[in-house]
């Protein structure tokens, strides 16, 4: 009995995927998990979201942070964890298969670290730690690829003056955006 041609085209299909997932197994002989795993996660991302970060802990707990543009919402964060998770195990990227895998975006506890995430929080209050461990806080007002810009007021009452502050990028240790009741 001949089978259809789409059954053809499916067997191919599957022959190829697992093919291109046996070479990803190898690949982790090299021990280079996070660039598997960024590797996997990269198709899955949209314009508008982008990876922060990925921590990997000794009993293979995956945490991957997301950020984006206009929001991030747990319903993107679900649907990228279920796909993700599918690839690691059909990849066989952790050899015993023993792996947890959370993705979130970063908790208002963790530091600014990419471009984009300044530009997101512009307008927003922040405490910028230099890395000589001063600390300035104020209004993030601009952002480029080089620096930031923050605004803050110096002086009490009368003698209250605005200010702006201009911060090289490779003069920040850590930025915080701080939450205002």
């Amino acid at each position: 009995m001949q089978l259809p041609i789409f059954a053809v085209e499916k067997e191919t299909e599957r022959r190829e995927r697992r093919r291109s997932l046996l070479l990803l197994s190898t690949m982790m002989s090299t021990g280079n998990y996070i660039e598997t795993i960024k590797e996997l996660l990269h198709p899955l991302l949209t314009d508008d979201i982008f990876l922060v970060d990925i921590r990997i802990k000794p009993t293979n707990n995956v945490k991957i942070f997301l950020d984006a543009d206009t929001g991030l919402s747990i319903d993107k964060c679900i649907k990228i964890n279920r796909a993700l998770y599918k690839l690691i195990e059909e990849g066989n990227v952790f050899t015993a298969g023993d792996f947890s895998l959370e993705i979130s975006s970063p908790g208002i506890d963790e530091p600014l670290k990419l471009h984009r995430q300044y530009v997101k929080n512009i307008g927003r209050d922040v405490e910028v730690t230099f890395k000589d461990n001063t600390k300035k806080a104020g209004k993030l007002i601009a952002a480029d690829e080089n620096e930031i810009v923050i605004e803050f007021t110096e002086g009490k009452n009368k003698k209250a003056v605005q200010k702006t502050l201009n911060i090289a990028l490779s003069d920040i240790k850590e930025t915080v955006v701080q939450i205002k009741f």
